[in-house]
């Protein structure tokens, strides 16, 4: 597989906030197309749009595929978050990445929005022609049919800046990158795996979208275990463009109903942290006297503080094992100290914590907590 190099914006957001990528439909640039409906996402997300191969800043590409594209975005991804999962919105061609992206790579997604797309769009034939027009003659014969394709009826008369942005970011697209586009979308059809989605999706058709009328969608939602349509009135084929209050509503809305609840997040943290050995034998002693603390710790201590982008792991074991030698708490230090382990602090680490524990919370403290830790960490190297 051959992955194309592209371009991305980043719109900005919370430093630590969840990363949410936007794709282009064919013949646009991230910037035109998702601008206006980013200034309002960056509230929540951070959000970061990429550009196809030859279109906005990204580089020109002889030829590529759907799922090399998908490829390419979980690079994109890889760079601006390391590998935690993110959320993803894409406008038609960037709609079907998305859909390539929920089959090849499900556990990353934590929500999608697809706009104005389908599992398969137009026919090969169509797309074909299409590219062997633009090789010919450029991108100018298809700007002058855009307008009929791309806008619901009235909008170019009621935002003719945002159209006109639109048409000159087509106008300057590489002809050869845009005609790739079209034989990868030529080749593009999953139908046939949609049942294979399991990632909450929320589709958004414009009612007055001629490329990809709102049928499509409601069938591609009819085959996914869990999905919603949504149908804009009064708007045409690229969504976030011509309604981008809507649009950002709708996407902060359903990341609102995938978001785990507290507890549930907190039980996946604990686990990671403190192992399932562990947390099996918690819960299995849990009696209904304690069922309600046990889901305080889970709820807030895992779910609320310990799933916080601020700091990553290792320092938040380095916080909790100080605060537990200052307090004396000598069974949760033997927990904790086991748990810093598997957070990626070395034994050589934890020594270092416990020797500066011992000047600014007492020896004695430090004392119990380097015999107690002593035992811990052996019985970790032996993998007890």
């Amino acid at each position: 597989m051959t992955v194309p190099q592209i371009a991305t914006t980043d719109f900005g957001g919370p430093r630590h906030g969840e990363l949410l990528l936007v794709g282009p439909s064919l013949g646009t640039s991230s910037v035109t197309l998702w601008a206006s409906a980013a200034q309002r996402l960056t509230s929540r997300l951070r959000v970061v749009g990429w550009d196809l191969p030859g279109h906005g800043y990204s580089a020109p590409a002889a030829g590529f595929s759907m799922p090399e594209l998908a490829a390419a975005v979980l690079a994109v991804a890889d760079r601006h978050a390391g590998r935690q999962r993110f959320h993803y919105a894409g406008d038609s061609l960037g709609g079907a990445v998305g859909l390539q992206l929920l089959l090849d790579a499900p556990e990353r997604l934590l929500s999608a929005a697809l706009l104005c797309t389908g599992s398969a769009i137009g026919t090969p034939a169509d797309w074909r022609s299409r590219a062997a027009t633009v090789r010919a003659g450029g991108t100018d014969p298809v700007v002058g049919t855009a307008l009929a394709r791309w806008f619901a009826p009235g909008f170019v008369d009621r935002q003719p800046e945002v159209a006109t942005a639109l048409l000159d970011a087509l106008r300057r697209t590489d002809a050869e990158s845009y005609a790739a586009a079209c034989e990868a979308l030529a080749d593009f059809d999953v139908t046939g795996r949609l049942g294979e989605i399991t990632t909450p999706l929320l589709a958004v058709a414009g009612a007055q979208d001629v490329a990809t009328p709102p049928e499509g969608l409601r069938d591609l939602i009819s085959r996914v275990k869990d999905g919603r349509l949504v149908v804009l009135d009064e708007v045409g084929h690229l969504a976030p463009a011509e309604a981008p209050e809507r649009v950002s509503d709708l996407i902060l809305g359903h990341l609102a109903v995938c978001a785990p609840t507290d507890y549930d997040a907190g039980m996946a943290i604990r686990r990671q942290v403190l192992g399932d050995a562990h947390v099996d034998r918690a819960v299995a002693s849990t009696t209904e006297f304690t069922t309600d603390f046990q889901e305080l710790i889970t709820r807030y201590a895992w779910g609320t503080i310990w799933s916080r982008q601020g700091l990553d792991r290792r320092s938040r074991s380095l916080i909790t094992l100080t605060a537990l030698v200052a307090r004396g708490h000598h069974e949760e230090l033997a927990m904790h100290v086991r748990a810093a382990r598997r957070n990626g602090l070395t034994n050589g680490e934890i020594k270092e914590l416990l020797l500066q524990a011992a000047i600014y919370c007492g020896v004695p403290d430090a004392n119990t907590a380097f015999r107690i830790a002593d035992r811990v960490l052996a019985e970790y190297d032996r993998g007890v």
